[in-house]
């Protein structure tokens, strides 16, 4: 008990920690291009993604622990994998730093009603991954099978093979107009190649490693957008 006590812990040291680290670093990306604290879309982002992120933490802390252990890990196994968190950290900066020069140069202008629509849709791509979450303990950051994984075919995963990556997809592609660019629509187009390179990477690893994966692949056919791909 004392152990597991520990355990959690160091565990909610990890979360705070994230937390406090995340929050600035979020705030220096959107903020700095910028030039001004006068950027109200950057400010209703950060609240539609902070806001659910600390609730989803909590929840998780308390009802799946391991869980969020595995997303507590950073380093990726499979060689091709490291390949293309590099690229992606790119991506990330492109997406979320375009729109703030976009908001100090007046490059582009997207009405209200796209950015608020657009925010929704940031939230129901965190919805879907939160889905996963409660369906799949072993939705961990890196690529890696656990001892004990079993197939999950339930929930979202009875619909597509890999949800998760449908939220962050949505979550992505829709970021810039909730940030109020249509510039950087463009950079955030091209996360879709690289999480369907992840995805192919990941799905040669659980067809290699885990039981039973092969039968699922053979009965959900589609691993994003149901009926297309």
């Amino acid at each position: 008990m004392a152990t597991q006590k520990i355990r959690q812990s160091e565990l909610l040291k990890q979360v705070i920690l994230r937390i406090l680290v995340a929050i600035p670093v979020l705030m220096l990306v959107l903020f700095l291009p910028a030039g001004t604290w006068n950027y109200w879309e950057a400010w209703a982002y950060l609240a539609i993604l902070l806001i659910p992120m600390i609730f989803v933490f909590l929840y998780l802390f308390k009802n799946n622990p391991d869980l969020l252990e595995r997303r507590m890990r950073m380093r990726e196994k499979e060689t091709q994998q490291k390949g293309i968190v590099g690229l992606s950290i790119v991506y990330f900066l492109l997406v979320f730093m375009l729109p703030g020069l976009d908001h100090r140069f007046g490059w582009s202008h997207v009405s209200t009603a796209v950015v608020i629509g657009a925010q929704v849709l940031v939230l129901l791509g965190y919805g879907i991954v939160f889905l996963v979450f409660r369906e799949n303990r072993y939705a961990a950051r890196v690529v890696e099978v656990d001892e004990q994984q079993t197939v999950i075919n339930t929930g979202p995963y009875a619909l597509v093979r890999h949800p998760m990556y449908s939220g962050v997809v949505i979550m992505y592609v829709f970021s810039p107009l909730a940030l109020g660019s249509w510039w950087a629509v463009l950079p955030a187009l091209l996360i879709v190649p690289l999480l369907v390179a992840r995805l192919r990477n990941e799905e040669s690893v659980l067809l290699r490693d885990l039981p039973g994966y092969g039968a699922y692949m053979q009965q959900v056919k589609y691993r994003l957008l149901p009926g297309v791909w």
